[in-house]
């Protein structure tokens, strides 16, 4: 890290401590490119990153006073900040939806472009997306990790912090419902 900026943080983080907010302001402007590039490549979806470098900062302003330049360098500390809350933010069961819900969007495009290859009819493949865009968040994920990820529902169980029961209910409904609106 460059001298400079070390010894501008370490300037600002006792003037944010005494609650400036204009340092505040500032500390935020040089040091939030870092901060959001690291919680995006953890976290990999750039709303949770953007709440989770929220976060980050309010913690910053309300510990600021807790810094302690013998230890670490002030951007050390941040990304230390930064890094355990995405960390945790991974371990908890928003990750595995928020992952759950991208491995979705990702199978479904993929599943699109094999439905426009694969379907002789495009106006069935269309009702058919129609209709899974109707499922419950819950639905989709269940039904997208057990059929193009090839999970078991323990398995989804698993993934989703949910119980078995519970999986169990949202692909049964699911497929209930594409069927009747698909008209198979």
């Amino acid at each position: 890290m460059d001298a400079k900026l070390t010894e501008r943080l370490e300037k600002l983080l006792p003037a944010i401590a005494k609650g400036d907010r204009r340092a505040f302001e500032q500390l935020y402007r040089l040091t939030s490119p870092h901060l959001y590039a690291l919680a995006l490549r953890m976290l990999r979806q750039q709303g949770w990153a953007e709440e989770v470098l929220h976060d980050c900062y309010l913690t910053i302003w309300n510990r600021a006073a807790s810094y302690d330049s013998a230890l670490s360098a002030p951007m050390t500390w941040m990304t230390h900040i930064v890094r355990n809350r995405c960390i945790d933010g991974l371990r908890s069961g928003q990750a595995r939806a928020a992952l759950a819900t991208e491995v979705f969007n990702d199978e479904l495009q993929i599943a699109e472009e094999q439905d426009r290859n694969n379907w002789h009819d495009p106006a069935q493949a269309n009702r058919l997306r129609h209709c899974i865009s109707h499922l419950s968040s819950e639905q989709q994920q269940s039904i997208t990790l057990a059929y193009y990820q090839g999970m078991s529902h323990s398995d989804i169980a698993a993934w989703l912090q949910q119980p078995i029961g519970s999986v169990k209910s949202w692909i049964r409904r699911a497929l209930e419902h594409l069927r009747e609106c698909v008209g198979l």
